[in-house]
């Protein structure tokens, strides 16, 4: 039963309901959940038996959020319905889901042409399932680094969303709203899709490549062009940083003006904001990742894992082994107390 989106006919209000499956990964955000799902309830209630929707969970019956709210939910293993589309929604560490049976199942619909997509941390699910080779694709930008480090021959793109085909990947957050105005334009038209949107105050609908984090004026809290087009060039070798008289040159000044600068609007060296930089990225993966130090270490352009640990130590108070054992304890804790208190 599955067509792709670019090829759905939208020229029949009365066809039969659009079916679609929202695989909730436990962890889940509930904010990414809301923004995909809460579209089509809308646009049932707008029209009538628009959207099917069927939730799945890996086991159980039901999904647990990342704030503990529980969804009911059938395990995907017991669903034979025939999707059209069926969501993957994750969040925490989606890198931590390595279910075999899942990764098949996913793939079989593929095989049957069902469209197949990703919300926030679930366009690394699909990754990892093999269903995004030769695909464009996006995902929440605090994985991003990690799944360009543990698969680096993916499209990755720092879009809300992306709609390659059969595949739809989607940054989380808010971004859904966007992607779902997407997919209901295509299947009921301009009209119909505003309409929902204005359902949910949505007045401004955000184009699919329009980025995800806000710009580096705001994140950085300058405009001075010199000091962002150094940054710009910073963010983009990571792993393999330049020396001081390089960015020196890319800017076109000298490196005692160059610092001169980045102390005057950032408050640091410029060699020492950008080691911040890298180390920030460097505790992002310890957070999200399961990568070794050792490869976190080279992802972040350090000359060893030794370095780059003190470095860690010298910047957050704690090595890196320290903070990812300590996220461990929280999250067993938070484990045994869920299991202590489940019905």
């Amino acid at each position: 039963m599955g067509v792709y989106l670019s090829e759905m006919d939208m020229s029949h209000p009365n066809q039969s309901p659009f079916q679609l499956g929202i695989l909730l990964i436990n962890g889940f955000a509930l904010m990414s959940y809301s923004c995909a799902e809460e579209p089509l309830r809308a646009a049932n209630l707008l029209k009538p038996e628009s959207y099917c929707v069927q939730h799945l969970c890996i086991s159980g019956d039901y999904a647990e959020s990342s704030s503990g709210a529980r969804i009911s939910a059938s395990a995907f293993a017991d669903c034979h319905l025939p999707f059209d589309l069926v969501l993957v929604v994750a969040g925490g560490d989606p890198f931590r889901v390595n279910n075999t049976a899942l990764f098949s199942w996913l793939r079989s619909l593929s095989r049957q042409g069902v469209a197949i997509g990703g919300v926030s941390g679930g366009p690394v699910v699909l990754a990892r399932a093999g269903l995004m080779n030769g695909r464009r694709m996006t995902l929440h930008w605090e994985h991003s680094k990690a799944l360009e480090t543990y698969l680096p021959r993916l499209m990755i793109e720092r879009s809300l969303y992306v709609i390659d085909r059969d595949r739809l990947t989607c940054a989380g957050g808010t971004a859904p709203l966007d992607m779902m105005h997407a997919i209901i334009t295509r299947h009921h038209g301009a009209d119909f899709a505003r309409r929902v949107s204005d359902w949910f105050m949505h007045t401004t609908i955000r184009l699919s490549n329009e980025p995800q984090r806000a710009g580096p004026v705001q994140r950085y809290q300058t405009s001075n062009k010199t000091v962002l087009t150094v940054l710009d060039i910073m963010e983009s070798h990571i792993a393999d940083p330049l020396e001081l008289t390089q960015l020196a040159d890319i800017a076109g000044i000298g490196v005692r003006q160059l610092n001169r600068l980045f102390r005057e609007k950032l408050g640091k060296s410029t060699v020492s904001f950008y080691r911040h930089m890298r180390l920030e990225v460097g505790r992002n993966l310890v957070e999200q990742s399961h990568l070794s130090v050792t490869d976190i270490a080279l992802a972040t352009g350090f000359v060893s894992t030794a370095h780059f640990s003190r470095c860690f130590k010298t910047e957050y108070g704690l090595s890196p082994s320290m903070l990812r054992s300590k996220i461990e304890v929280g999250q067993n804790l938070a484990a045994t107390i869920t299991k202590a208190i489940a019905p």
